[in-house]
């Protein structure tokens, strides 16, 4: 013990009274500290659908907040002042989403009042309590006839007004059954007294609560679910949302302004395909588009294409020196095929370490068959490619993983959309397109980008429905109808957020400003421009632009940037 004893006031004395645990400065520690604090929480509370949990959230934002403003902020160097800025906005994030989740367990307690008793039980648990194994069996056991009673009820109370609502409130049943499961087998077995009385309430309350989840989930008024023929049931979220999320991720921009912004590159697009289509012999660009998706590959050589175009893409940076792009990076990505059911939400490439290759399989029915071989071109595939793989998301990840990666925690998809995004529009300006049909293959991805700002922020500013969207897609950007529909269904009930179909374009934009800014003034050589950016890892733009230009944000920084000078 005394042993011990000293060995602990040894490494308090070491450890000293500074908030970075050290007497220099450690910020990249420092903000780890955060994300290890919460994580330590969220795996102690377990359940996040409660009171307790939010609470204590709320309780940790305050303690770091205090810990932030105990920082010397002038004695820190512009990169720790970045990281300052990084943990300070997540902060701010955490606690805004933390409002969100507190009025969704507000909204749907009158759904769980027998819960309160099982999470007490759970609680219990966590620190090895003892219990009395005929309690719980009572308590079970009349849970269940609560649910039960619910659950018959439920015809009577009226639905949900949206199907996540009540895909939520289903989740939230789950995981309470998956908690109460937790705490169950912790003593189930160990405590023989505990299992005789306990095992057959818990086993009939356990199917109580699953049947209880599945009918939460069916439970929502199909008549305020507007079904515009597309089958597909979005909820806006509104203009004062959206623009929590653009402060978020450092957009000082509107949606409404973002959308002029994007109908003015839209337009751009049009005119440059108007161009490329008449390289071809065609007055109307869609007629072109058309002719490009008739050049699919045979069935079984997809793979094939994906290779090639990849090492093309990789041979034509190196041969311009734009980057440094690790052998072990170009030697260590794979490729996989995206299965049918994939492809409804997913109708081209995913990519990272794994490319994910959407092609037609032999189970599809002819007609998607054939608007998958349109839609996956070679010309349409070669923008694609470069986009997931190198210098896209392949090499972001390889490099992320790599280099400053406490800033990992710090993802934002305007900086991984983004970069992937500027490389589109870096090769174009490279004259990357051999011919008149890879340039409709590049600006056909261009123009989409921009459609995806369009139709998600009026749809989510409820002034497009999502048939108008498919419509759009196909009138206007040349979508085969079925992807289409995989676009806007994956833009509205798939797990991304309601700025990510934005994030693309916006992000591209802001990297093509920035590159403005320091490489066309000679302030940085293009090579060491595009290193950096992959070696400073996450974060919103607008600090990568501080970070690059050598410009230090002050304390109290707030999103200021006006990337485009076209908006009034």
């Amino acid at each position: 013990m005394i042993r011990f004893s000293l060995f602990f006031t040894f490494i308090v004395i070491l450890s000293g009274p500074s908030v970075f645990g050290q007497s220099d400065h450690n910020i990249s520690e420092f903000v780890q500290r955060f994300f290890v604090d919460k994580g330590a929480i969220e795996r102690k509370l377990g359940l996040k659908n409660t009171h307790e949990f939010v609470d204590r959230i709320d309780v940790l934002i305050d303690s770091w907040d205090e810990k932030m403003l105990e920082l010397d902020y002038d004695d820190l160097t512009l990169s720790e002042k970045i990281d300052y800025q990084l943990l300070r906005n997540r902060l701010e994030k955490e606690r805004f989403f933390n409002r969100q989740l507190r009025s969704e367990i507000d909204q749907l307690a009158s759904w769980f009042d027998f819960a309160e008793p099982l999470r007490e039980f759970i609680v219990q648990r966590r620190r090895g309590g003892a219990v009395q194994p005929r309690e719980i069996a009572d308590l079970f056991h009349g849970t269940k006839l609560q649910i039960a009673e619910s659950t018959k009820k439920m015809e009577q109370k009226p639905g949900f007004t949206s199907w996540q609502d009540a895909a939520r409130a289903a989740e939230m049943a789950d995981e309470l059954r998956t908690h109460l499961e937790w705490a169950f087998d912790f003593y189930h077995l160990y405590n023989p007294d505990f299992s005789w009385w306990v095992e057959k309430p818990y086993q009939a309350l356990n199917e109580k609560l699953e049947n209880y989840a599945e009918a939460l989930k069916e439970h929502f008024d199909p008549s305020l679910q507007v079904d515009d023929g597309s089958g597909i049931f979005g909820r806006p979220i509104g203009s004062e949302a959206l623009q929590a999320e653009l402060r978020s991720e450092m957009i000082p921009y509107t949606a409404e302004e973002l959308i002029e912004l994007a109908w003015k590159e839209f337009e751009w697009c049009q005119e440059q395909l108007k161009k490329s289509a008449k390289k071809m012999g065609y007055d109307n660009y869609m007629d072109a588009i058309e002719a490009v998706k008739h050049t699919w590959v045979d069935p079984g050589d997809q793979p094939q294409l994906i290779n090639y175009l990849a090492e093309e893409a990789i041979e034509f940076l190196e041969e311009r020196d734009l980057m440094t792009i690790p052998e072990l990076a170009k030697e260590t990505w794979r490729m996989r095929m995206l299965s049918p059911e994939m492809q409804r939400v997913a109708p081209f490439f995913l990519g990272g370490e794994q490319v994910q290759i959407a092609f037609p399989t032999s189970t599809m029915e002819h007609e998607l068959k054939m608007m998958s071989l349109r839609g996956n071109n070679p010309h349409f595939s070669r923008a694609v490619v470069h986009h997931e793989l190198i210098p896209g998301h392949h090499l972001q990840q390889f490099m992320t993983n790599r280099y400053n990666t406490h800033r990992r925690s710090f993802y934002t998809p305007f900086w991984i959309e983004g970069w992937a995004l500027y490389w589109e529009m870096m090769l174009w300006e490279k004259d990357f397109a051999r011919s008149p049909e890879d340039e409709i293959g590049m600006l056909f991805w261009r123009i989409h980008r921009n459609a995806r700002i369009i139709f998600s922020l009026k749809f989510h500013l409820g002034e497009m429905s999502p048939a108008e969207c498919i419509d759009f897609l196909v009138e206007k950007v040349g979508h085969e109808r079925a992807n289409a529909e995989a676009e806007v269904r994956r833009s509205f009930e798939g797990r991304w957020g309601p700025l990510y179909q934005i994030s693309y374009m916006i992000g591209g934009l802001q990297m093509i400003a920035l590159r403005n800014e320091i490489v066309e003034t000679d302030l940085m050589p293009e090579k060491e421009f595009h290193d950096r950016i992959l070696h400073e890892n996450f974060m919103p733009i607008e600090l990568l632009r501080a970070l690059l230009k050598d410009d230090a944000p002050p304390r109290d920084f707030k999103s200021n940037w006006w990337f485009v000078d076209y908006l009034e």
